[in-house]
């Protein structure tokens, strides 16, 4: 990527400074008074010129800005929210012309297993299962589509059920078979949701197989879904670039090389393949102005420094429980779906600089790079007269990004010309959009400033910290809808009884899976006053993505909880070999679940009990017989106060025991030894 064409020549330079000045006062305008008159005569700041041509030709095509659902169960409590705070939310992630108006959505094929922050169902449970209406991505890209017919959807999977490995953690022994599991998921998108897949992925930042890929290539062509293009891998630039350049059939088979968290570089042989080249898993940085600034910095560097076309943002909204890995690393942040409180972050108006200026399909110019001061501009066509300007002047202390360091750069106040040449040369009007961040209050951001009228060249005063968009499109808007309700802890008295009848989601309201599947189950068998329960599914270890634990739970509630009664009825299939649990004080959850510890009341197939610290049950405080059988319901107690606790089966007391080293606070949970089934209804809390 050559940089823009700077007139550095300071003779030369002071000469043009003066002609334009000249031109621009005699023009009107309080914009250009305002931008132009006022700064451009103080002495004291750097001026450089560029220019803005499509006579050289174009670059690359623009593929658009989006967003990353799942990778850890990041949505799972959005769909909990009531209306209209729900579909509020939707608006400022899809609306077009609204707020951030994605042009992507990327979603996780659930696979059963946890991959950050919790665990996504799969579509096939086991060998022989279909169910497409499983977790909440059909919903959420429905909701997106409904909003934005446009919309690109990605489908990835980042953990596979176990059957796909035949007991192995590794899903390529049968390329055919997991091959048929992905085109099945793009099949059953149309089939019962109407919805078209754009782009299939490969496994997430895993090893990829050059074999599976080309049979996916040409599974997806039998079925009739040619226009369906593969990503790979999702992970690093380099083995798949120098896999495809020695293979032809590889080369053929993959349409974009995906990257994740590039630091906005590329490398050579992934420039050589001639493909599309994506960031396709991006940002992943607490969602204050600091985290703007580093959205705003890559958005357009990741394209001047790495001839990137796609940049997508991990994760599309933090909406996860707090103290979960990457809290608010979304480009909005719902955590509370039982407040309906929410927070537009200032990512959402970051993106909106580009989203709502230039569409996929739109192209890139050549003139276009680094500001000879610090910081960057692109400039986008759609080769119809049409152009946006987006500029950035990030400093390195206010937009640094979690994952990727940055060297030491400067940035100063500058002055920038721009001179319009080729089909921009009789463009008489810019509309432009204003952010500034880093120490200013974030009422400006995402502000619409007067008109630019322009002849031929326009100048601007740069400060640190500042995004401008300048653009012939009108139809911007910085949207809004009424002030969210206030933020609430979550509610200290809470029950299900998970009688929902015909829901359209599969999981109950808040419970979040940590390791296995928990759904609603209809009992056919007569179970009186049971015949709606919430049931634990997996019987076999999914391949893993991140780290699951050997028992199955799901958490709820709030971590700051110490003092706690949990109530729960629950159900030993006749299968289960091993038991069933209710917990309180549960203090680490997502990839960390492993060593969870708490406060852990299990009763087992055998017809003991026990009590204990951890989640892997290797440290007992107490144990005994409780009677229990399997295929029978039993009302299980968790009580604990302060320092100590006791648990109940059925009002019959059967154990008390002094909590020493244990968490002072945690998440209310339930779950099962190993991945068997079990079954719980009539759950409560009261904290």
């Amino acid at each position: 990527m050559s940089p823009l064409k700077v007139w550095t020549n300071r003779l030369r330079g002071l000469l043009l400074q003066w002609l334009l000045l000249l031109s621009l006062l005699s023009a009107t305008g309080s914009f250009r008074s305002k931008i132009f008159t006022k700064h451009v005569l103080r002495s004291n700041l750097s001026t450089s010129f560029y220019v803005l041509d499509d006579t050289p030709g174009l670059d690359r095509v623009f593929d658009g800005i989006g967003g990353v659902s799942g990778g850890g169960a990041t949505s799972r409590l959005l769909v909990n929210y009531p209306e209209p705070y729900r579909s509020e939310i939707l608006d400022y992630l899809f609306k077009p012309n609204f707020g951030a108006s994605l042009h992507i959505l990327k979603v996780e094929i659930g696979g059963d297993g946890q991959t950050t922050d919790g665990t996504e169902p799969s579509h096939m449970h086991y060998k022989g299962d279909e169910n497409y209406f499983r977790g909440y991505e059909w919903w959420l890209m429905k909701e997106a589509k409904k909003r934005n017919p446009n919309i690109k959807l990605i489908g990835l999977p980042w953990s596979f059920p176990g059957w796909i490995g035949s007991g192995k953690s590794w899903p390529y022994d049968s390329p055919s078979i997991t091959a048929l599991y992905i085109v099945s998921w793009i099949l059953g998108a149309k089939k019962y949701h109407n919805l078209d897949i754009d782009y299939i992925g490969i496994w997430n930042e895993r090893s990829f197989d050059i074999q599976y890929i080309k049979i996916l290539r040409k599974m997806l062509n039998q079925k009739d879904l040619d226009r369906v293009k593969i990503i790979a891998s999702d992970n690093l630039w380099l083995p798949i670039s120098i896999s495809m350049l020695l293979d032809d059939e590889l080369l053929d088979a993959v349409d974009v090389i995906g990257a994740h968290y590039p630091g906005t570089h590329t490398v050579q042989d992934a420039l050589k393949t001639n493909k599309s080249l994506w960031s396709s898993e991006d940002y992943s940085t607490f969602n204050n102005e600091v985290g703007g600034g580093c959205w705003a910095r890559i958005l357009n560097q990741n394209f001047v420094n790495g001839h990137m076309t796609s940049t997508i943002a991990w994760n599309l909204v933090s909406s996860y429980y707090p103290q979960l890995l990457f809290e608010r690393d979304g480009l909005l942040t719902a955590k509370e779906p039982w407040s309906g409180h929410y927070a537009v972050e200032a990512p959402i108006w970051i993106t909106a600089h580009t989203t709502q200026f230039a569409q996929p399909g739109w192209r890139y110019l050549k003139t276009v790079g680094h500001l000879f001061n610090g910081g960057s501009c692109v400039a986008l066509t759609d080769g119809l007269g049409n152009l946006t300007v987006i500029i950035e002047t990030m400093s390195h202390q206010y937009s640094q990004c979690h994952k990727t360091n940055v060297s030491f750069y400067q940035v100063s106040e500058q002055v920038i010309t721009f001179f319009l040449q080729g089909t921009f040369k009789e463009l008489t009007m810019l509309q432009v959009w204003y952010s500034k961040l880093g120490k200013k209050p974030w009422n400006e951001i995402f502000q619409q400033l007067p008109p630019l009228k322009i002849n031929g060249a326009f100048s601007l005063r740069l400060d640190l910290d500042e995004v401008y968009t300048l653009t012939t499109i009108t139809t911007g808007q910085k949207g809004s809808h009424p002030t969210p309700p206030e933020s609430r802890p979550f509610p200290s008295n809470f029950e299900d009884n998970f009688n929902v009848g015909n829901s359209p989601f599969s999981a109950a309201p808040h419970f979040a899976d940590q390791t296995g599947v928990f759904e609603y189950f209809t009992n056919d068998q007569n179970m009186a006053g049971h015949g709606f329960t919430l049931r634990q599914v997996l019987n076999q270890r999914p391949i893993s993505w991140g780290e699951d634990a050997d028992q199955t739970i799901s958490i709820i509630g709030d971590h700051n909880w110490r003092d706690i009664k949990i109530t729960c009825d629950v159900y030993m299939e006749a299968t289960m070999t091993g038991g069933i649990f209710i917990a309180g004080r549960v203090n680490k959850p997502g990839s960390f679940i492993q060593s969870a510890q708490g406060v852990f009341f299990w009763i087992f197939a055998n017809g003991s009990y026990a009590v204990t610290s951890d989640l892997e049950t290797k440290m007992v405080m107490k144990t005994g017989s409780s009677g229990a059988k399997l295929e029978n319901w039993y009302t299980l107690i968790l009580n604990i106060r302060d320092s100590s606790a006791y648990g109940m089966l059925n009002n019959r007391v059967l154990w008390k025991a002094q909590l020493k080293h244990l968490p002072r606070n945690g998440w209310a949970a339930i779950g099962t030894h190993s991945f068997e089934f079990g079954q719980f209804d009539n759950f409560h809390i009261q904290a």
